[in-house]
């Protein structure tokens, strides 16, 4: 029975579904019966189902050819969900739902959408696939929240699975390109093409169709679906998939592969949406993040056949790899991940596959190489095989690849790069660089340059080599090191220096080879290597730092006998040379260097005189090999090739064919240290030095001379006297100067050396007569030269002199005539001071001076010379005073000093003077005469020179007993050198109080510490007496502040050791605060004084953390010469890079604990250092101190010294940039940044009355607002009312000033311009930032705190600030500012009534906004308010106030003023009537009333009928106002009203007005008052019929008419004149006979005011006097106004008028006679009304003779207003009552 109901009820829709005849019938009854239809689908009646089948098909039919028929999708996806439904009514549902859902409105599908997703959740794969299918389309019609707090249309994050299924499917159609078809292939598999790689054959191997790159053959099926998308449409999917992402529906860990993929399509519109959103995430995504980079590298490669992974994927799944396009946007993204450089194997699958793929390019090649760079910076160094793949991968690219140099450019590079991570891979491959070797000296520049930058990175990796290998690498450099290109040459040299052990002695040889080489840039880099002794770090065990001697000169003995059979020999002049000259110079250089080395020197200086001091050494050494020489002759024959005479042999090669002083010293010095074994080479050579003693070079010829005085003194007596004579002949050959200058100078070494050795190996002997003659006689053939004109002879004659006397006695007279002693004194000291001789003779004279007591112990003039020393000082000679101190030294100990050694060999602290010798020291005077007279001279050259003396005689005599004994006074004396202004005396004296600290004991040594402490500390300095030729201020001391501010550096120094509770230390800072140029010199070096700081620095090194902090700050320190001082010392300790990283701390607390420091110096300094420190800094290194130094910065900006302020100033700017920096980033660093900054900036900085801290915290202010953004939101309450307040702080005062003293008129234009300043400043543009990020969650603290400015705001800023931000909220968020809005009105009607017009406009303007948010009582309120105000406050402010707010809410808001006519109109009718004030012509405000009420009533008539109650009312009030303005005010509202009311005026309203006026007239006289008469007179005339009836509470009219003529009675004529007028309207209107009463007042005034002369009315006003003109102008009105009265008051009754018709008549006659034109017009008006009415005229006349008598006064009268030639309108006049009379004549019979 069921089963027949059911098919009875499909066949009923069957036949509804035959009767639709149209789409609309068709559509209702599908929406209505398809879902239940499909639900029949489950029944068990098999004959129902078929028959549900039946009505399907046909339905199919209908539907598919009527494309507009909506499907109820809805319900049927509802229907899919059922979770109850068979699966049999779920397939048929989602068919029609896949018809239905792309035939609805697009808004229909993007609500449905989120439906789609849902009924997805665990059905079958293929309905999925056809769900997302619908979906996809829609996403680019969805609309999404624009905040991502707010709910979005998808609700994912409960789906997982979903959400993973969509995004693979999203990505799918990301991959797929336009109008792609999927052919299916053949049944039979075709052949593979050869282009579509191992995927492409596997695919179609299996009959499956090719899918395109980076999708599997299924997925292109579920994308292409049953109906494929159009390229349009596919284009508008992938836009809607973008979108999608862009909203953040999902992770964006899950969706950057979609962007990156996204961002790679054809399509512009795609590809631009994806970058841009890449742009903006960039920052956010973490590119570490394994999820990401796995996808991208599963995307990039496909599934590719793993042959370890056991599982294979299904073909038709298995993905292909991308396109070439996408590889190349998916590349720089890996290349910014840490990660995906480690990820192996995908990592160098991705390198073969963009190196080595079939489709791979250019760009997608540079890309790779990239990323190779990056494996290389980042992937661990242990993953060998990775190397080693990357390594083949390479140089297969490097050997095949040949179209783009740039390409291998990189591909070198990496290699480089790849062997500094790995050298293991490259160590044991030599061929790698011979090949990279061959290729440089082949390829084009560009590419040399890649493969030398490869190279030089390589070589670290060969550095260990060893055996066989480093053989090879030999080989192969020496190969290279001549090639032509440099570049080859360059790397060769590297090689050779950093692979090889610093004593391998063949890499020594080629790098001789390159020092030689023309170019600087190998020839420099190799003397560098060199000649650098290897640190302790890098040198390789067990070798030396260079090759010993012997083996060394062997192998370049070998060498050059090897070269010279070849073409790379080198001739020059006659002779051949193995080498270039200047391979041959490095090469001999290095010989001497590798002889100093073994002989155990470690000096590797190239100054001659620095090689001098280790000749003792290297004597020692060439004897010991000699010896073994010796010892060892008989097993070698050819002595020819030992070491030391193949050296020398080298040495006269090079010499003979070149010359060159360096190769001439180290040939003098191996013959000089070991003269007996080696002079007798030279015995035949004699000729070849004399022959060097002659050429033109000075220097050449001095050191010739020696080696001739040297080889000769070891001859025997006759050739030695015979080579003596010869050369006391060639002094004599005037011809040649040079000849002469080499004998002199041989001479003198001659003699000195053949005493000295007499007096060493023969002290006792007496020197052979004729020797001693001859000796006699050289020296004075070279005394005679000491007066010669030239003074190279000269100085060649002090110097033999001086050699002669260092070693012996001279052999002339003590004094007396000719050349003595005494003469040779005088010569030299006189020469010292002398202007005329160059520095080398005053040097060599001094020392010469220094030599005499030296050789000649009992030398008389001992004491002469040390004075004549001293004494000799000059400006300027610094360097002389050295060579000075040095002589004094010598001169004061005399025989005993170290000068009288043979220098060759034996070194000054070896040498130990011979017993039988005479002592002629004499110390104690000399130290007594320096620092008794020199120390505390006046003259500061003196006392430089003396400190120098000093510390010559500490360093050099530190153990002679008088030092030792007097080590006090000597510390005083140089501590009172410290505070010399001159700086090199400061220098020299913290010098020598080191030197003499080092000399005490440990008791002296706390002595003389706590004294130093002392004296810098208290600043105590010795006085020097000043005479009249003291020089005061030296040279550039002029200008310089002479406060001892020289001490400063060393109290500097003194309290930093100090601080360190170790103040012996300040000996070591001293030490190495040496900056001065001189130490360099030669002179200075000699002191040694760079072994003792580094000592020092070693000692100091514990002390570095409380040191850095100090140093550091030092450094900026603004005395130069503290500043030089610390950072000499700072340059010496610390070393190492990253101590400012490692101290930071420690240093910013410092210099920030020394900011606020009571001393100038100190705050500059640390402001300086701040500035440094924190420049770059990230924010989380300073943000906990950040506010600190803001605040303290501040203060520092306001210092009372100019300079600290500048540099508070340069640091504030740092860190402004610093912070705005911070705050540009994302997270919570700059969250943090912000909320610990701008408290600051609001609190301290823009409300600090210091104008720069003010400006610039709003400058940081608005960089920060523009860079925060949405950041600012949570500050807003804090940031906006503090920049409002700033407004008005930072406006320059003086505006104030002008505005008060500017007149109403300026002041308003001045205020105007002022707040368009204000709101166009950059405050208001970040406090309109802030505006665009504000909500609910803020406005509760920030409205407070508005409104609390709106009553204290001061400035005109402020306020206007407030205002406009009131108005942006009312449009910013009105909703959320309703429960505010009674708030803030009441602030700014507190506010209003402010003396600015501008604010007061400013704040009607917002409140005009803020009515539309606010509760209709608050509105209510504020306008009964106004209303009150304006009634009852006198000031004129609260009116303009009123009206503005009123004016304000009409305008910008009429509908909530319609909804408050009723209180707001009655005002505005009110204001209409303000009567302007004379002085301000103030009928702007009556305007804009009259402008709210025209806008909003119906005509004036009609609104005052309207509104007629509230009218009244509010006019009442005004009468009743204390104001007599706003009386009269409401008096001439009431008047109008009257008067638009004519008629329409009745009870009770009429009542109500005439008791209101009626009371206002009550009392006295007021200005103002004349309008309640006019509106009584306007009333009672116009509605005159209406008081004539009973009401109650109406006053009668005579009521009205007693109060009026009581008022007429006033003194004021004004005002008596306005009363008489509205009594005269009232009386004419009533018809009432008041005259009685009126010719009372009228009458006296009239006769008051008569004219004093009775003159001719024409010349009246000429007449006229200018003083009186204004009381004549008064008078005339009086007369008009009572004239006028009498007439209208001329009542019709018979006994009023026969009592004063006569009176009346002569008064007005008298008048016309006698008065001025206005006056006789005004007196013939009166006189018409008064005939018009006369009663006399109209009865028969029982008094004709009063009536005659009248008339003939009249016609009289009338005379002369008739005669007036003057005035028209008189003439005119009189003739009217002319023709009255005549008229109102006609009737009276018997007149005439």
């Amino acid at each position: 029975m069921a089963a027949q109901d059911e098919l009875n009820q499909l066949e009923r829709v069957f036949l509804r579904l035959g009767h639709a005849e149209t789409d609309e019938q068709l559509q209702d009854i599908i929406s209505k019966f398809l879902p239940p239809v499909l639900l029949k689908l489950s029944s068990v009646q098999e004959g129902v189902r078929k028959k549900v089948m039946e009505l399907l098909v046909h339905l199919n039919k209908r539907i598919k050819s009527r494309p507009k028929i909506q499907l109820p999708v809805e319900t049927l996806l509802v229907q899919y969900q059922d979770p109850a439904a068979a699966s049999f009514v779920t397939n048929f549902t989602i068919i029609y739902i896949k018809i239905g859902y792309p035939r609805l409105e697009v808004s229909k599908q993007c609500e449905l959408a989120p439906t789609l997703l849902t009924a997805m959740e665990g059905k079958p794969q293929p309905q999925q696939d056809s769900l997302m299918h619908l979906l996809i389309p829609t996403l680019y019609h969805m609309k999404y929240p624009s905040e991502p707090s707010k709910a979005s249309p998808f609700v994912l994050t409960e789906r997982p699975k979903t959400v993973q299924l969509l995004l693979e499917f999203m990505l799918d159609v990301l991959l797929m390109p336009y109008g792609f078809v999927l052919n299916e292939p053949p049944s039979r598999p075709a052949p593979s093409s050869p282009q579509g790689g191992s995927g492409a054959g596997a695919a179609s191997a299996q009959g499956l169709p090719q899918p395109p790159p980076g999708m599997s053959v299924y997925a292109v099926k579920r994308v292409i679906g049953e109906a494929q998308w159009s390229p349009e449409q596919l284009e508008q999917c992938k836009l809607g998939i973008v979108k999608f992402i862009e909203a953040e529906q999902v992770p964006e860990v899950e969706t950057v592969i979609h962007l990156v993929v996204a961002s790679s399509d054809t399509r512009h519109s795609v590809a631009t949406a994806a970058d841009l959103e890449l742009k903006s995430k960039q920052s956010i995504i973490d590119w570490n993040n394994p999820l990401i980079i796995n996808k991208m590298y599963k995307v990039y490669l496909g599934d590719i056949p793993v042959k370890t992974k056991g599982a294979t994927v299904k073909q038709e799944l298995k993905h292909e790899p991308v396109s070439t396009r996408v590889k190349m946007k998916i590349l720089p993204h890996l290349l910014r991940s840490r990660l995906a450089a480690e990820c192996f194997p995908a990592n160098i699958q991705v390198v073969y596959d963009g190196l080595f793929g079939a489709n791979t390019n250019n760009k997608l090649l540079f890309l790779t190489l990239q990323f190779v760079h990056h494996i290389c910076m980042v992937c661990p160094d242990t993953n060998k095989p990775l190397g080693l793949m990357l390594l083949n991968g390479l140089t297969k690219l490097i050997n095949e690849y040949k179209e783009d140099p740039k390409l291998l450019c990189v591909a070198y590079s990496a290699v480089g790069k790849l062997s500094s991570r790995m050298p293991q891979l490259f160590t044991k491959d030599i061929a790698l660089v011979q090949q990279f070797f061959e290729s440089m000296c082949k390829e084009d520049a560009d590419v040399r340059l890649a493969i030398q930058e490869a190279l030089s990175m390589m070589v670290g990796a060969y550095v260990n080599l060893q055996g066989a290998l480093l053989n090879l690498m030999e080989a192969l450099v020496a190969a290279y090191i001549t090639k032509p290109e440099v570049q080859v040459r360059q790397i060769a040299m590297k090689f050779a220096s950093a692979v090889f052990a610093p004593d391998h002695v063949a890499s020594r040889y080629l790098l001789l080879l390159a020092a030689g080489d023309p170019r600087e840039e190998v020839s420099g880099e190799a003397r560098r290597a060199l000649r650098s002794l290897p640190s302790t770090k890098t040198e390789k065990e067990g070798s030396r730092p260079m090759p010993s001697f012997p083996e060394m000169v062997s192998y370049i003995h070998e060498k050059a006998a090897q070269r010279l059979k070849t073409p790379a020999k080198y001739i020059v002049g006659t002779s051949t040379l193995p080498f270039t000259p200047a391979t041959f110079g490095e090469i001999v250089l290095y010989l001497r260097m590798c002889l100093a080395y073994s002989a155990g020197a470690t000096s590797t200086s190239q100054s001659l005189m620095d090689m001098q001091d280790d000749a003792p050494l290297i004597g020692r050494y060439v004897q010991s090999l000699l010896f073994s020489e010796a010892s060892s002759s008989s097993a070698t024959k050819g002595g020819e090739a030992h070491p030391v005479h193949v050296y020398m042999n080298l040495l006269q090669q090079l010499l003979s064919a070149v010359g060159g002083i360096p190769v001439m010293y180290c040939l003098l010095e191996v013959v000089s240290v070991c003269p007996e074994k080696l002079t007798p080479n030279f015995v035949d050579k004699i000729d070849w030095i004399k022959g060097l003693m002659n050429t033109n070079k000075e220097d050449m010829r001095e050191l010739a001379a020696q080696l001739y005085a040297v080889v000769v003194s070891t001859m025997s007596g006759n050739e030695l006297r015979t080579a003596v004579q010869n050369l006391i002949k060639t002094t004599k050959d005037t011809h040649s100067p040079e000849t002469q200058h080499g004998a002199i100078l041989a001479l003198g070494y001659m003699v000195g050396r053949y005493m000295n050795k007499r007096r060493s190996l023969m002290p006792t002997e007496p020197t052979p007569k004729e020797n001693e003659e001859l000796i006699a006689m050289a020296t004075k053939t070279i005394g005679s030269f000491l007066g010669s004109e030239s003074p190279l002879l000269t100085v060649a004659a002090v110097t033999a002199l001086g050699e002669i006397g260092r070693n012996s006695v001279l052999l002339i007279p003590a004094d007396g005539n000719g050349f003595t002693k005494l003469s040779l004194v005088d010569n030299l000291l006189a020469r010292i001071p002398s202007g005329k001789e160059t520095g080398k003779m005053k040097e060599r004279a001094i020392q010469t001076l220094g030599f005499l007591p030296v050789g000649d112990g009992e030398f008389p003039h001992q004491k002469k010379i040390l004075q004549g020393l001293m004494d000799s000082v000059e400006a300027k000679q610094v360097e002389l005073q050295f060579t000075v101190g040095e002589a004094l030294t010598n001169a004061a100990i005399g025989s005993c000093s170290g000068a009288a050694r043979d220098v060759w060999t034996c070194t000054e602290d070896q040498y130990c003077p011979p017993d039988n010798v005479k002592n002629n020291d004499i110390v104690p005077w000399v130290l007594s005469s320096v620092l008794s007279k020199y120390i505390p001279s006046p003259n500061p050259h003196v006392r430089q020179a003396a400190c120098i003396w000093l510390l010559s005689l500490v360093k050099k005599l530190s153990h002679h007993k008088e030092i030792q004994s007097h080590l006090k006074e000597i510390q005083t004396a140089f501590i009172s050198i410290l505070s010399d202004p001159d700086e090199l005396s400061q220098d020299v004296a913290s010098k020598g109080l080191g030197l003499v600290y080092e000399l005490g004991g440990e008791q002296d040594q706390q002595e003389l510490v706590s004294t130093l402490v002392e004296t810098l500390m208290t600043g105590k300095r010795a006085k020097h007496d000043v005479s009249e030729d003291t020089e005061v201020f030296q040279g550039e001391a002029l200008g310089k502040s002479p406060d001892g501010q020289g001490l400063s550096t060393y109290k500097e120094l003194c309290a930093l050791a100090s601080d360190l509770n170790q103040p012996d230390l300040v000996y070591k800072f001293m030490n190495l605060a040496n900056h001065h140029a001189m130490w360099n010199s030669r002179k200075g070096a000699a002191f040694g004084f760079n072994i003792i700081a580094a000592k020092a620095g070693e000692q100091l090194a514990p002390f570095l953390p409380q040191l850095v902090p100090r140093l550091y700050r030092y450094q900026f320190d603004p005395n130069l010469a503290i500043r030089q001082a610390m950072t000499s010392i700072w340059d010496a300790l610390v070393t190492d890079k990253t101590s400012v990283e490692k101290y930071f701390k420690e240093i910013l607390q410092d210099v920030i604990s020394n900011l606020t420091s009571n001393m100038w110096r100190v705050r500059e300094s640390s402001c300086l250092a701040l500035n440094d420190l924190i420049r770059g800094r990230q924010a989380d290194e300073i943000i906990d101190r950040l506010s600190e130094i803001w605040e303290i910065l501040f203060r520092v900006l306001d210092d009372i010294k100019e300079s600290v302020r500048k540099a508070a100033d340069l640091t504030l700017k740092t860190l402004s940039k610093v912070c705005v920096r911070m705050c540009e980033s994302t997270g919570a660093a700059a969250q943090r940044t912000m909320a610990v900054l701008l408290p600051t900036l609001l609190d301290k900085g823009i409300v600090s009355n210091v104008t720069e801290v003010r400006t610039l915290s709003i400058q940081t202010l608005v960089k920060i607002s523009k860079t925060a953004g949405s950041r600012l939101k949570p500050h807003a309450p804090r940031l906006i009312p503090a920049l409002l307040e700033a407004l008005s702080v930072l406006e320059p005062q003086v505006l104030n000033y002008l505005s008060l003293r500017a007149t109403e008129q300026e002041k308003s234009a001045m205020d105007a311009a002022r707040l368009s300043a204000a709101k166009s400043s950059p405050m208001m543009e970040t406090i309109n930032m802030c505006l665009q990020h504000l909500d609910v969650s803020v406005l509760g603290e920030l409205v407070p705190k508005l409104c609390e400015l709106l009553k204290s705001g001061i400035g005109l800023g402020t306020k206007g600030g407030c205002a406009s931000v009131i108005v942006s909220l009312t449009v910013q968020c009105p909703q959320d500012l309703t429960p505010y809005s009674g708030k803030l009105m009441s602030s700014l009607l507190n506010g209003i009534n402010d003396r600015s017009s501008v604010i007061q406009k400013s704040f009607a303007f917002a409140i005009g906004h803020l009515v539309r948010t606010a509760k209709d009582g608050s509105v209510e309120k504020l306008l009964q308010k106004m209303n009150t105000w304006y009634l009852e406050k006198e000031e004129a402010l609260y009116k303009s106030s009123c009206c503005l707010v009123v004016h304000a809410i009409s305008h910008y808001s009429p509908d909530v003023l319609k909804a408050h006519a009723g209180v707001a109109l009655p005002l505005a009718f009110l204001g209409m009537h303000q009567e302007p004030e004379e002085e301000k012509g103030e009928s702007a405000e009556a305007n804009l009333w009259s402008e709210v009420w025209q806008e909003h009533v119906p005509g004036s008539f009609g609104g005052i009928r309207l509104y007629m109650t509230e009218l009244i009312a509010i006019t009442q009030r005004a009468l009743q106002s204390q104001s007599w303005k706003m009386k009269a005010q409401g008096a001439s509202a009431m008047a109008t009203i009257a008067k638009q009311q004519t008629g329409s005026l009745v009870a009770p309203h009429l009542g109500m007005v005439l008791s209101a006026l009626l009371q206002g007239l009550a009392g006295r006289t007021w200005a103002g008052k004349e309008e309640l008469l006019k509106a009584v007179g306007s009333v009672v005339s116009k509605c005159s019929v209406e008081l004539q009836k009973p009401a109650a509470g109406q006053p009668t009219v005579s009521e009205v008419l007693d109060l009026v003529l009581k008022e007429c009675k006033k003194e004021s004529p004004v005002y008596k004149m306005a009363a008489l007028r509205s009594a005269a309207d009232i009386l004419e209107s009533t018809q009432e006979d008041r005259f009685q009463e009126i010719t009372d007042i009228v009458l006296p005034l009239i006769k008051k005011n008569q004219p004093a002369s009775a003159s001719s009315p024409r010349h009246d006003d000429d007449d006229e006097d200018d003083n009186d003109a204004k009381a004549h102008e008064l008078q005339t009105e009086v007369l008009l106004c009572a004239f006028e009265t009498l007439g209208k008051t001329w009542p019709e009754t018979i006994q009023t008028q026969n009592q004063f018709q006569n009176e009346v008549c002569s008064v007005m006659c008298d008048r016309l006679k006698l008065s001025t034109w206005r006056v006789q017009l005004g007196v013939l008006r009166a006189l018409k009304v008064f005939y018009q009415r006369l009663l006399l005229l109209d009865k028969k006349p029982q008094n004709a003779a009063v009536l005659t008598e009248m008339l003939s006064d009249t016609c009289t009268a009338l005379a002369t207003p008739l005669e007036n030639k003057s005035y028209s309108s008189v003439r005119t006049e009189a003739l009217a009552v002319v023709e009255l009379l005549l008229k109102r004549m006609e009737g009276s019979v018997d007149l005439l």
